[in-house]
């Protein structure tokens, strides 16, 4: 369990023998997880940073297969008894976790190496559920050891941590959320 209400890190066991491994990445009976609709692979080069962001609605899942990931996550749920706490995960491909992130947990990912993730999301796409903000913006505070990571144009673009919390606190208002986790 993670120190952030709701969020969940599994520990996945891969069964090895002489031909290689196998390894379950998920199961809907585990802690936390949902009814995925869609499932991502995202491929990472060296000092990419990825977010910040916070999901209204949709629950995220995901697992670093390749390479090496800083995940940060940061609870801006006002209504959450872990309310603005944050905490840094490390992640590494040869140490397979699974990792639950429910709407209204901020996250964003650094890939010191280059790395592939895989993920899934519990509703789709929808840029009223895409919330963002810089992620050296005051309040924040992210800490991940580089001065300029490399960012999407987005990323680059997104606003302060203060707008996104009130953007965030305005949609929860109007939208209703989805389903609990199992």
């Amino acid at each position: 369990m993670l120190p952030i209400a709701q969020c969940h890190l599994l520990e996945l066991e891969s069964h090895v023998d002489g031909r290689g491994s196998l390894t379950e990445i998920f199961r809907s009976e585990w802690p936390g997880t949902f009814r995925p609709l869609q499932w991502n692979y995202v491929r990472s080069e060296r000092n990419v940073l990825r977010g910040v962001h916070v999901h209204v609605r949709h629950h995220d899942y995901l697992v670093l297969v390749e390479g090496r990931m800083q995940l940060y996550l940061h609870d801006v749920r006002r209504d959450s008894e872990t309310a603005e706490r944050t905490c840094d995960v490390d992640l590494v491909g040869d140490r397979l976790r699974g990792v639950v992130i429910p709407p209204g947990v901020a996250h964003g990912f650094y890939f010191s190496e280059p790395s592939v993730l895989i993920y899934s999301v519990s509703e789709y796409w929808n840029l009223d559920d895409e919330l963002g903000c810089r992620w050296d913006s005051p309040g924040l505070h992210m800490r991940i050891g580089v001065a300029s990571p490399l960012l999407s144009p987005r990323d680059e673009k997104a606003g302060s941590f203060a707008d996104m919390v009130r953007a965030y606190a305005s949609h929860r208002a109007r939208v209703p959320v989805a389903a609990e986790t199992a």
